[in-house]
């Protein structure tokens, strides 16, 4: 016992210090290229701003061009000049980065864009990936721990085994589903200014790793987020993953349980009408006609009985047809 939960902590020790390790390197990576980009996108603002009355046609078109590729870098040129100077890339948001990196969600509105830094990501996420399915492994089997330690319980309760499985399933999914999608909708309600509804969809579109990217947490310019928010998110979501990742185990396995009984019902309602439609040709033959190895066995008694009578008789047959024809033999001889 001691042994495995000093392996689960050192795992999760490790775990967190490759993200933490990841997230500076992604700063130190990123960060000066994204303020060369940012001084750029003020300068094309301040630029529009002073001769948009001047512009032509190929210079709009131009100033549209410049403005897409910015926001799709993450820079967004909206407010005054200090809106400018917040990275996106400070440690908050780069350990962000780094756990939905490694958990493979993949927002897609913050990523490298320096040379250096793609190819650390590429590193980072082929051995991040597999650690990040060990980590998510260890914590799936906790989480399963208690359910059968709530199972044991049940049990030495005198409750039935179908029962227990049905109340443990229903007791994980339900506070698996107040724990990380309920309370934390109400915390992005608050938080970022969504509906309930719309927090809801972004922690299971964010937990199933699905990653639209519709909706992010800390990207709003207008309002102020307090300190390591996106780490807390971050955190949520890795414990959110396992979660998520055992209850579609459950639910696999519950699904091929069914499918095994319903191919197990089809065979066995196959078989019976095969043996019914078998028994009914059987019924319509002549008793001449039927194979003899489909010929039931004789039954003890009044069978046995039926059965030397039939072979007496058909010996006196055929003794009386021999008599007849051996005197109608003679009968022609002597004449």
């Amino acid at each position: 016992m001691c042994s495995g939960r000093l392996q689960t902590a050192l795992l999760g020790a490790g775990y967190f210090v490759y993200l933490l390790v990841g997230a500076a390197v992604f700063q130190a990576l990123e960060r000066t290229a994204e303020k060369q980009e940012k001084r750029a996108a003020a300068q094309m603002k301040e630029a529009f701003l002073q001769n948009f009355t001047q512009l032509t046609v190929a210079e709009m078109e131009q100033f549209m061009e410049n403005l897409i590729e910015a926001i799709q870098n993450g820079v967004y040129p909206v407010g005054n000049q200090s809106q400018f100077e917040e990275s996106n890339w400070d440690f908050s948001n780069s350990f962000f980065f780094a756990g939905t990196v490694v958990s493979t969600i993949g927002y897609g509105t913050l990523h490298p864009k320096t040379a250096g830094g793609q190819i650390f990501c590429v590193f980072f996420a082929l051995f991040g990936i597999p650690l990040n399915i060990v980590f998510l492994h260890r914590v799936g089997k906790m989480l399963s721990l208690l359910c059968k330690k709530l199972g044991k319980f049940l049990y030495e309760k005198g409750m039935r085994k179908k029962k227990i499985t049905f109340l443990t399933l229903l007791f994980f999914l339900v506070t698996g589903i107040l724990v990380f999608l309920c309370l934390p909708s109400v915390f992005f309600q608050i938080t970022e200014g969504w509906s309930y509804s719309e927090g809801i969809y972004f922690a299971f579109i964010t937990l199933s790793t699905i990653g639209f990217g519709d909706y992010v947490v800390g990207k709003q310019s207008d309002r102020k987020y307090f300190s390591y928010y996106r780490v807390l998110v971050a955190i949520w979501i890795l414990f959110g993953l396992a979660w998520i990742a055992l209850l579609f185990n459950l639910l696999t396995t519950v699904l091929e349980d069914t499918e095994k009984i319903i191919v197990k019902d089809l065979q066995q309602i196959g078989k019976v009408s095969k043996d019914n439609v078998g028994s009914q040709q059987r019924r319509c033959w002549p008793v001449r006609f039927i194979p003899e190895e489909e010929l039931p066995p004789p039954r003890a008694g009044v069978d046995a009985q039926k059965m030397e009578s039939l072979t007496a008789d058909s010996e006196h047959t055929k003794n009386d047809k021999e008599v007849f024809s051996n005197s109608k033999t003679i009968a022609i001889t002597c004449q």
